[in-house]
């Protein structure tokens, strides 16, 4: 075929996609591409669930630590960065494994993403002064009474999402759905494989999302957030501080609520998160679904992996 596989590991957090991709590293030619909007951000480690140095340096992640804290780091960055690293493992004769949770970014790079107008700081600004009074909730109502399509597809507690759907409205004077219904660019000349590991029953993944918090808290989660909280120009309204877990220490350490709090709000916040990336996987065309909690993930993966190889070849 003349477009080039691309294989796409995905998965809700905690859902053991790490494990997989360096397994099926060690037995195939490939080379791993981070597709997760958290580990781009240096200095965000334990929670984030970052491999540890010994293991990148054995598994080489692109696309990991590319960003201080402080920066921003959009979806169009996401796939022209994509696009260089895939077409680079190419030149070089071997496979990309994309591996990652973050939907939006395997969702625009597999189908394209429309052009949207950029960052507006002022408005940014002003719709975060909003939240602080209203809460996000509030917010999400306002964008229902713009953009009813875009008020379903995001969360009412999915902050980042809805400032950017207001966003847009405000700069451009077109609601998020209408840029999207526009032409859609950067899809690139690839055959993207799409797999999922998807954990049934939904308890049993919940309790992994639970032990491995508190494996991260016992591992100083909350130091982390202390350290990064001394960066000069980082504030809890960056993109790297709203994500799960940074976004509730912060306030913790701000004294909005206790420690018991603290651990009860990251908790709800993740399982909700999996919940969202499990709603984006069963909406995937052509998806490759596998239980790792009823079979071998990698033996039934490398098995569909051989079989979509040997097509190529034919």
């Amino acid at each position: 075929m003349d477009s080039k596989p691309v294989i796409c590991l995905m998965g809700p957090t905690a859902s053991g996609k790490t494990e997989v991709a360096m397994r099926l590293v060690d037995a195939f030619p490939l080379e791993l591409v981070s597709v997760d909007s958290a580990l781009v951000y240096r200095g965000m480690n334990i929670g984030t669930a970052k491999p540890d140095a010994a293991t990148l340096d054995k598994y080489p992640h692109r696309l990991v630590d590319i960003r201080d804290p402080e920066d921003s780091y959009s979806v169009g960055e996401f796939i022209r960065d994509a696009h260089r690293e895939i077409d680079a493992i190419h030149r070089q004769g071997r496979l990309p494994l994309l591996v990652g949770g973050t939907m939006m970014y395997f969702r625009s790079l597999v189908q394209g993403m429309a052009e949207l107008p950029g960052a507006d700081r002022a408005v940014r600004a002003d719709l975060d002064r909003q939240a602080a009074l209203r809460g996000w909730p509030a917010m999400h109502a306002e964008l229902a009474a713009v953009d009813p399509d875009a008020a379903v597809r995001i969360h009412p507690n999915d902050s980042q999402r809805i400032q950017r759907a207001l966003e847009v409205c405000r700069v451009s004077d077109r609601t998020l759905t209408d840029w999207h219904r526009s032409t859609r660019t950067g899809r690139g000349d690839y055959r993207y494989l799409p797999i999922a590991l998807i954990p049934e029953p939904r308890a049993v993944l919940h309790a992994r999302i639970a032990e491995r918090l508190e494996l991260m808290l016992v591992n100083d989660f909350i130091e982390e957030v202390q350290v990064l909280r001394r960066r000069k120009c980082l504030t809890s309204s960056h993109a790297s501080m709203r994500a799960v877990g940074y976004r509730q220490i912060w306030r913790y350490l701000d004294g909005e609520y206790d420690a018991v709090e603290m651990r009860s709000r990251t908790l709800v916040a993740t399982r909700q998160l999996a919940k969202r990336q499990l709603t984006w996987l069963r909406s995937e065309p052509g998806l490759f679904a596998v239980n790792p909690l009823e079979v071998d993930a990698f033996v039934a993966i490398s098995a569909h992996f051989e079989g979509e190889l040997a097509a190529d070849k034919n």
